[in-house]
């Protein structure tokens, strides 16, 4: 579907076109019609997909056509984290940008006080963290009893991180004579199904792509590593040998995210590092080194796998497997995006194979196995019993003795039978004292 034969405005048609953006993806295609026609959405889609404009478009549009002065907020959308919000913020500004409709970002790290003018200028679009959003709330910085349209982006991830009492706190502050809409890149059935039946309204459904699809335009690979040390060589090698423009490597902990960059940078690497714990104007400023390309590596944690969008991410590579499936797609996402061609590698190590087989299963596919021949481990995957169907111990086997009884230990009873009552002698006395309640008796002084 072209962009064209949407009931646009021509202010918003012509934002669509300087930015190169003439043939709808297949969410926004199915999405749009209907959020135009005011349905209530409930959608699923891989990360990369135009998530972001599916939702954005028709409060645009709406909000320029149907101006309204003096009103309070008009469009509420909530994510689940800053550098979310952040991207948000700037593909608004970017459709917006020929229209009246102004935005404000409202997220936790930033000045308070600050905040509170954007609140007091009053944005058509507020893009806000739940956290941040209920301070606001708690000392009456907001007014949503003019809102017209609610947005939960990456809903999934705002309950992993504990955000849903906050989400329905601030769902119950907002107008009921609304039209929500909650896009995420998956759907888990714990927690969303109770969100969607208290925020939303006979929801259209559209699951476009399940997260267990995969993407085809990104190479999935793992290399085994027998440790950490093992690893440490590994990712050099791949950082100095693998052809990318842009690469990002994710680690489990910030601790391991400070140990790694050091190592990285020693190697005249360009490598920069990001994590939760970081202010968010040192979170800005390596984002920006990376889109500038000062440099071309980045270390990080999960907080970077959602929300960061930047071109020219061509290299995923996972230091430490990720902790599960979804969160295993959401950093791979970050590589292959708008139909470009990405890689993702997974370094794996012995205490890491269950977890990454748990996320093949659950991903329906098989990783493609990979080998650096010059740091070829010693580490092959699990050890595999020699002889199928038997278990390191012998088995009992059940044959003219009975169930659970072998030849061998009904001789040894029958020994034991045999020597009660007499003395013990060399030749006898390695024969048990006792067996199964057969005791010899006590010899008398």
């Amino acid at each position: 579907m072209l962009f064209s034969e949407l009931a646009l405005d021509e202010r918003v048609q012509k934002a669509l076109t300087e930015l190169g953006f003439e043939q709808a993806t297949p969410v926004q295609a199915q999405t749009l019609p209907l959020a135009i026609s005011g349905k209530d959405l409930m959608a699923s889609a891989e990360t990369g997909s135009g998530k972001t404009a599916a939702f954005l478009l028709p409060m645009l549009n709406h909000m320029h056509t149907s101006k309204a002065d003096n009103t309070s907020t008009r469009g509420l959308i909530l994510v689940p984290t800053r550098e979310l919000g952040l991207q948000v913020l700037k593909e608004c500004e970017a459709l917006a940008r020929y229209t009246w409709v102004k935005a404000g970002l409202i997220v936790g790290g930033e000045d308070y006080r600050h905040q509170v003018n954007t609140l007091r200028k009053n944005p058509e679009i507020l893009i806000a963290t739940p956290g941040r959003l209920i301070e606001h709330m708690k000392n009456g910085n907001h007014d949503f009893s003019d809102l017209e349209y609610l947005v939960l982006d990456e809903a999934d991830r705002m309950l992993d991180m504990g955000f849903g009492p906050d989400v329905l706190s601030i769902v119950e502050d907002c107008r009921p004579e609304r039209q929500t809409f909650l896009f995420s890149a998956t759907l888990k059935p714990r927690g969303i199904q109770e969100m969607v039946a208290q925020v939303l309204r006979d929801p259209h459904r559209l699951i476009l792509n399940s997260v267990r699809e995969q993407h085809a335009n990104i190479q999935q690979q793992i290399i085994l590593a027998d440790d950490t040390t093992h690893k440490e060589r590994l990712l050099i090698w791949l950082l100095q040998n693998e052809g990318y423009e842009k690469a990002l490597v994710f680690t489990n902990t910030k601790a391991r995210a400070e140990e790694f960059v050091g190592k990285i940078r020693v190697k005249g690497l360009k490598v920069g590092m990001l994590h939760g714990d970081m202010e968010q104007r040192e979170r800005k400023h390596v984002v920006n080194l990376l889109k500038d390309g000062k440099i071309n590596i980045l270390i990080a944690t999960d907080v970077a796998a959602r929300g960061l969008d930047i071109k020219g991410i061509e290299l995923v590579i996972n230091l430490e497997m990720a902790r599960n499936g979804d969160d295993y797609v959401h950093r791979i996402g970050r590589t292959g995006r708008a139909g470009e061609q990405g890689l993702a590698i997974s370094l794996i190590g012995p205490d890491e194979w269950n977890r990454m087989s748990g996320i093949e299963r659950y991903l329906r596919l098989r990783f493609e196995k990979r080998t650096i021949k010059e740091l070829k481990g010693s580490y092959q995957g699990p050890k595999k019993l020699k002889n199928s169907g038997k278990t390191a111990g012998k088995k009992k086997t059940a044959g003219k003795n009975g169930p659970g009884k072998s030849n061998a230990t009904e001789k040894q009873r029958h020994r034991v039978r045999k020597n009660v009552g007499k003395r013990r002698t060399p030749a006898n006395d390695s024969q048990p004292a006792t067996d199964a309640g057969f005791a010899p008796p006590k010899r008398r002084k």
